[in-house]
């Protein structure tokens, strides 16, 4: 049966301008990083998928990397995407990268232009895409020259596989350097992404100004800290969470300080009428440099959640204070 996505799909989403582009993207879109991997009813992704564009969510993220295991978040979304998005391919904005391990031998991962076009090949086959909207070079690789990669990404979009190119996890100094060579290049640079949360503030020394430098939009991952700024561990670790598997989040994050912190910003945000996560979300999005957040979702009731972030009422000067004193009290790094 043909899917039919929801007439009123655009009524209630909120968009924002890229940079000095001309692509507007929602303010809330969807990481496929963790929850649509192998590991994933394929079933529940599919509801998630399909929410999330009935709520305006046009932004796709996706790496050739993302799972587990590395590629099968990319092949599950291109069997739903077969099943059920391709009529609407051209109201939909999806992105990959390339630049982390994906394939044995010298030739697998970093910067490389035969690794970066060789892994966008790979991920559009799994995808069942003819191209991408747009393709970032996932992590600055010290070894091989920007010229390379950056050459990599042009040829990309020379090629037709993707509309524009990106970059992510680079040093501040590498944007303004990566910047001229696309410019030189005539390549349509898009957009930045970096982790931003509460929790990690990293971007606010140099990303955000050198970005808006470049006329670039950035894209912040990670804004809950990975479920960290949500109610999942303010009483605790749940068995099936990711702090208890220990992959990627770490028990040791949990300190004293860090509970403490949470549980103050969750009275913050009660006082608000929001919950922890909305707060964190509507954090990150105060800064207009940020055009949207990644929100991953294991299922419709999360995303709805995050999704109303939407609906959050402005910071007053006194709000972004209180989280400022309580994150340096914590021990975050405020730049």
């Amino acid at each position: 049966m043909v899917h039919l996505a929801a007439e009123n799909r655009y009524d209630s989403m909120q968009y924002q301008r890229c940079g000095r582009s001309g692509v507007l993207l929602p303010k809330v879109s969807l990481g496929l990083w963790h929850n649509f991997g192998d590991t994933h009813p394929l079933e529940t992704q599919r509801a998630v998928l399909r929410r999330a564009f009935d709520l305006g969510v046009t932004h796709i993220d996706l790496a050739n990397n993302y799972g587990p295991p590395p590629g099968s978040a990319e092949a599950n979304f291109g069997s739903i995407f077969a099943q059920d998005f391709r009529p609407y391919r051209d109201e939909l904005f999806i992105a990959s990268k390339a630049g982390h391990l994906m394939w044995p031998g010298p030739y697998g991962e970093w910067g490389s232009r035969k690794y970066v076009l060789a892994s966008l090949d790979q991920s559009l086959s799994r995808m069942g895409l003819d191209y991408v909207d747009v393709f970032y070079s996932h992590r600055f690789d010290p070894d091989t020259p920007l010229e390379e990669t950056m050459g990599a990404l042009d040829s990309a979009v020379r090629q037709g596989k993707a509309l524009y190119a990106g970059i992510s996890n680079y040093p501040p100094e590498a944007i303004a350097e990566a910047a001229a060579i696309l410019k030189e290049l005539r390549t349509p640079y898009l957009i930045n992404q970096y982790p931003y949360s509460i929790l990690q503030r990293g971007v606010e020394g140099g990303v955000l100004q050198a970005s808006a430098e470049a006329g670039v939009g950035v894209i912040a991952f990670s804004p809950l800290a990975q479920g960290q700024l949500t109610d999942r561990y303010l009483h605790g670790v749940p068995a099936d969470s990711r702090m208890a598997l220990g992959h990627f989040l770490k028990r040791e994050a949990l300190t004293e300080e860090r509970l403490a912190l949470l549980h103050a910003l969750n009275k913050l945000a009660e006082g608000r009428g929001q919950t922890l996560a909305q707060l964190a979300l509507a954090w990150v999005l105060r800064d207009p440099r940020v055009v949207s957040v990644l929100i991953g979702a294991s299922s419709v009731a999360q995303l709805e959640q995050n999704v109303a972030v939407l609906d959050a009422p402005a910071f007053t000067d006194a709000d972004l204070a209180e989280i400022d004193r309580l994150s340096a009290e914590a021990g975050v790094e405020i730049p």
